[in-house]
């Protein structure tokens, strides 16, 4: 007992309490309240718009819905296997698509995705301002996880 105790805490201090503690750095609070939310989660088969959508760097996945009415998105359906970035960016997305019109939904999406650099910070409209939390220096590594989704809708649209 004594020596694999006295293992356990050299593992435990060379390795994993550096690993937890660059991950408490890196994910906050609030992106983990944000890809709690599963409101929107959960495929139902009944869409106007459908994409699948993989992260070839890390194998993120997610599968996406979109039910539209009058050239607006009703509402956006998604399954993932993936990160707790792409969580939090799909479930935002979800809740800030809701209601908008397609070619809205698609000139934003754009310039999001297309805007984002590590030395410009983006002017976000008001409807995408909460992706601040997301997409920022401090997750510059993750910038393909966090948005798969946006990637993912805008293929369902095209």
């Amino acid at each position: 007992k004594n020596w694999c105790t006295r293992w356990f805490f050299i593992i435990y201090s060379l390795w994993l309490c550096p690993v937890i503690i660059i991950f408490k750095k890196m994910i906050t609070n609030q992106i983990i309240k944000i890809a709690s939310n599963t409101t929107n989660v959960g495929l139902t088969n009944k869409y106007t718009f459908k994409s699948v959508k993989k992260n070839p760097i890390c194998g993120d996945l997610i599968k996406i819905e979109l039910i539209s009415a009058n050239s607006k998105i009703n509402s956006m359906r998604y399954e993932t296997e993936s990160c707790v970035y792409c969580e939090a960016s799909a479930s935002l997305l979800a809740k800030k698509i809701k209601t908008m019109p397609i070619r809205i939904i698609k000139k934003e999406l754009n310039h999001l995705k297309n805007g984002f650099s590590d030395k410009v910070n983006i002017n976000f409209s008001k409807k995408f301002n909460e992706f601040k939390f997301l997409i920022n220096k401090k997750n510059l590594k993750r910038i393909n996880c966090i948005l798969l989704p946006i990637d993912a809708v805008l293929k369902a649209l095209k």
